[in-house]
């Protein structure tokens, strides 16, 4: 199984932002890119290359289903496993995020101690 190693974050929050960062790079020992809307990471993810993308749901402009969408359409991107962390977790909303291609959702407020660990469990998963 391949290791993860690299994340995309797309979040439009400084302050979720600046968690996350912590969270994965300082606790969890992955090399983090975060982009501030799905636009940016558009231009920036086959560059980078995630073995992972982190999608915020909720955004101005372009949200995190359409930032997905579009993702999707670009070759190095098209299989890589894609997760939305959102307020928004009832069980009719994590099965609609599931329907259009996210393999997990993970809820905010995330806890920061246990996010790299949760982000790696979702990998393991998607790694059969």
């Amino acid at each position: 199984m391949r290791e993860l190693r690299k994340i995309l974050y797309v979040e439009d929050e400084p302050d979720i932002q600046a968690i996350a960062r912590l969270a994965l790079e300082t606790v969890g020992g992955l090399e983090v890119q975060i982009c501030a809307s799905g636009q940016e990471a558009l231009d920036i993810a086959e560059a980078f290359d995630p073995d992972l993308v982190l999608l915020d749901v909720m955004m101005p402009g372009m949200d995190g289903p359409s930032t997905l969408a579009a993702l999707r359409k670009l070759p190095s991107l098209a299989d890589k496993p894609m997760v939305f962390m959102t307020a928004k977790v009832q069980p009719h909303e994590v099965l609609h995020y599931r329907e259009i291609g996210a393999v997990e959702v993970i809820a905010k407020p995330f806890d920061p101690m246990t996010l790299a660990a949760q982000v790696r469990e979702v990998w393991s998963s998607t790694q059969g």
